[in-house]
């Protein structure tokens, strides 16, 4: 009996032995600094290291004091662009090799279960609940991912068809719906799942089993970040 992670592996087979996925998000990143003059020190330090030079070979070769490499790659005082600029080109390294470690804030958004915020959709009508779970504007993935928690509660005969931009992926709570996108029919119970293209015409078309709930995640480029 084959499982799951079986299949996995037999399609990454027929695809010449390549992963489907190009990222493990299991995999665990070098740490990295949350203070920038450690982060630059920690780098420069490195980097003399690698070439196997002194600490006054490379004052030699930049014209800064011992004393003030010491304080840079011990991360006690944040050097000028123009230092940067005479370590970058003695160590023979971009300038912005300096800044691999450095870490800035990363945005969490966490949200206690019924505190979603309740909002209102193009098609929104009685019955029909959206609550966003979370929302993160500027981050580092260049992707906007947008989480709601969907509740339908009364049954109406015109039902809301939906097309944006970017994907979606519904996971199916409670109840039953059938799901159109496009010209298909899904028959979505607890546990089902659809992900989707969402730029084809999309909704709830039958409301088979009330209340229903679903998890619906939609994801689009940020603005600026691809333009």
């Amino acid at each position: 009996m084959k499982t799951k992670a079986d299949k996995i592996s037999a399609d990454d087979q027929s695809h010449g032995g390549r992963s489907a996925f190009s990222q493990n998000p299991h995999a665990v990143r070098e740490p990295k600094e949350n203070n920038l003059e450690m982060a630059i020190g920690h780098e420069v330090r490195a980097y003399r290291k690698k070439l196997g030079i002194t600490v006054t070979d490379l004052a030699a070769a930049t014209g800064i004091s011992l004393g003030m490499l010491s304080k840079i790659e011990n991360g006690n005082i944040s050097p000028s662009l123009t230092t940067l600029q005479s370590l970058s080109r003695a160590l023979g390294v971009p300038l912005t090799a300096f800044f691999r470690r450095y870490e800035e804030p990363r945005n969490a958004v966490f949200v206690k279960a019924g505190q979603g915020v309740e909002l209102e959709r193009r098609g929104t009508r009685a019955g029909h609940q959206y609550n966003v779970l979370g929302h993160i504007d500027n981050n580092s993935s260049g992707v906007i991912v947008e989480p709601y928690l969907i509740t339908l509660t009364a049954d109406s005969d015109v039902f809301p068809t939906f097309q944006h931009e970017g994907m979606e992926f519904l996971y199916m709570l409670e109840g039953e719906v059938m799901y159109r996108h496009g010209d298909q029919l899904y028959p979505m119970q607890p546990g089902d799942s659809l992900f989707f293209d969402a730029d084809a015409p999309h909704g709830p078309e039958v409301l088979v089993k009330l209340p229903a709930k679903y998890l619906s995640i939609i994801s689009y480029p940020q603005r600026g970040k691809t333009d």
